[in-house]
């Protein structure tokens, strides 16, 4: 597994960052978020999982991994991590890289009688897919009513995936913040009129999650 690395101070605070489901960790929200997050003292780092790199080494379309084998990627990059910074991480991504970030922190819990333990200490979304486009009756949040893992959520206030007026009604764990960016869509970006930029919410972003990562 190849891991990206943008090196903030020795004593930074550590996120690992996964990818949505059609881009890697090379996209422009991914190389943007990094830098910003660098740039404001914490260190982050990214990885693939098996399908996007094959993806990348093959040029076929493959579709998502199953729940299991994307798990399994995060406890790989997790364990990768560890050995060399020594200390709990954050872990998160953008939307299906985040939301198997929660269902990690889900399972991780339900382990605990089997003393199964992997070193993270909060959670952090970038664009939560609260449920497919145009399914607002399958919301994918039974784990998170329960969740006792710190999560912190980004959320555009308009995304597709998870709007305010939809995900308002959720009961969620009080362990799972929500913040929403006015006019964001499912990668945070706003409409021109509105009169903020995505570089507006991508920064605003990185106070949030400097703010909970560092409090």
């Amino acid at each position: 597994m190849e891991l990206v690395w943008n090196k903030a101070g020795n004593d930074s605070e550590v996120l690992i960052l996964a990818h949505g489901a059609g881009a890697g960790m090379n996209s422009d929200f991914m190389e943007r978020i990094a830098e910003l997050l660098c740039s404001s003292g914490i260190t982050v780092v990214r990885f693939e999982f098996d399908y996007m790199q094959q993806r990348r080494e093959t040029g076929s379309k493959r579709p998502p991994d199953r729940q299991p084998k994307l798990l399994a990627c995060w406890k790989q990059a997790i364990e990768l991590v560890y050995e060399q910074v020594q200390k709990p991480v954050f872990i998160g991504g953008k939307s299906m890289g985040g939301r198997m970030a929660t269902l990690l922190a889900a399972d991780q819990a339900r382990d605990k009688a089997d003393q199964v333990t992997l070193p993270f200490k909060g959670v952090v979304c970038l664009g939560y897919p609260f449920y497919a486009p145009g399914k607002m009756d399958k919301p994918r949040t039974e784990h998170l009513e329960q969740l006792q893992t710190p999560v912190l959520i980004l959320q555009g206030d308009r995304d597709t995936m998870g709007n305010l007026e939809n995900v308002s009604t959720y009961s969620l764990s009080s362990a799972v913040n929500i913040d929403w960016l006015p006019d964001g869509n499912h990668d945070l970006k706003p409409r021109v009129s509105s009169g903020y930029t995505q570089n507006d919410h991508l920064k605003l972003a990185v106070e949030r999650i400097k703010q909970f990562a560092e409090g």
